[in-house]
């Protein structure tokens, strides 16, 4: 499994770096990834290059979840390219499911 890991350094920045500047793609990878629809908040907590642990706060208490990667990170390039590319499909499944709402609701 250590192979599978970043070093601790670039562990902890990709880490900070996310949770400071793209808090809003994390809390979409737990409702979308996570299934977590009725998460009110989520932090990342660590990264590998097999997934994220996230801390998700939920309506009845905070929790820990593991999202897997659909493939093995090569490096610390791969990992931004993936999560970028989960941000985006994480934001089109939660517009779509607004709009599907919406429909319904009109």
């Amino acid at each position: 499994m250590s192979e599978h890991r970043f070093d601790p350094e670039t562990e902890r920045y990709m880490v900070d770096y996310m949770n400071q500047n793209h808090p809003a793609s994390i809390y979409w990878y737990a409702r979308t990834y996570g299934d977590l629809w009725e998460a009110e908040n989520a932090s990342m907590l660590g990264i590998d290059k097999e997934g994220m642990d996230l801390s998700v706060e939920m309506p009845d208490g905070e929790m820990r979840i593991r999202i897997a990667f659909d493939h093995i990170l090569e490096d610390d390039d791969d990992a931004q390219s993936t999560l970028i590319d989960m941000s985006m499909k994480a934001r089109e499944i939660i517009m779509s499911r607004a709009e599907q709402k919406r429909q319904g609701a009109g």
